[in-house]
């Protein structure tokens, strides 16, 4: 498979390497600062861009009809526009918040969860915490938000969120830390206990990894997907 890379930090870097161990070939890497290989050429791009560059690095790869794998958190307002325009063009997009397997199965556990705890808010309140890298651009972070979304869809108790601390929403709390590489935790306190789940990330290969797995799974496909359709939850 050949395979654009639009950004180039981190994360670019961690699926370049895992990209080649898994015999794929890097055809164009479009960073902030030079464009190297062309675009035309690649089966199918993933895109770990800055947020302010994303929706561009998106419409030049359906421009040349590629499909897109999309990493990138913060910009979710034009999401919709990004849809229409994939669609447009007939070409395959494939956003997710976090491309983790693991983080992924966190994401069903999370709503099992939550429709467990449905009709127990007098007796517990919901919290949930994440801590990143202080490289790392937005807070709360996406995979935040989708947990918080999850919530949300399975009980009407918390149908917003706020980073404000005394909020009586979905309350979110963002920090940012060395070089930790992500951890989500989602706690209902009671006064005489508390129920917690979490997940921590190890490093970034799981995430650069799980990028790949869907690049793989895009490849010649078109419309709008998601990692359930990859991992067929």
């Amino acid at each position: 498979m050949k395979i654009a890379l639009l950004g180039y930090g981190r994360m670019g870097k961690a699926i370049e390497k895992l990209a080649k161990d898994r015999d794929h070939e890097i055809v164009y890497i479009h960073d902030k600062d030079s464009v190297e290989g062309d675009i035309a050429k690649a089966d199918v791009a993933i895109n770990f861009s800055i947020p302010t560059a994303a929706v561009d690095n998106l419409k030049i790869a359906f421009d040349n009809n590629v499909p897109v794998v999309c990493g990138t958190t913060g910009w979710l307002n034009q999401l919709s526009e990004v849809h229409d325009y994939c669609k447009a063009k007939k070409s395959g997009f494939l956003y997710a918040s976090n491309f983790s397997i693991g983080v992924n199965l966190f994401f069903k556990l999370n709503e099992l969860t939550a429709k467990l705890m449905k009709g127990q808010e007098k007796n517990y309140t919901a919290h949930l915490e994440e801590t990143h890298h202080f490289h790392k651009l937005d807070a709360p972070s996406g995979t935040a938000i989708t947990l918080a979304e999850g919530i949300a869809a399975q009980n009407n108790h918390y149908k917003n969120w706020s980073m404000d601390p005394e909020t009586r929403d979905l309350k979110i709390s963002a920090y940012r830390e060395g070089e930790v590489p992500g951890t989500h935790c989602i706690t209902y306190s009671s006064n005489i206990d508390e129920i917690s789940i979490e997940h921590k990330a190890h490093s970034r290969q799981g995430f650069a990894l799980g990028a790949i797995i869907a690049a793989e799974w895009l490849q010649g496909k078109e419309g709008i997907f998601s990692m359930n359709d990859v991992l067929n939850l």
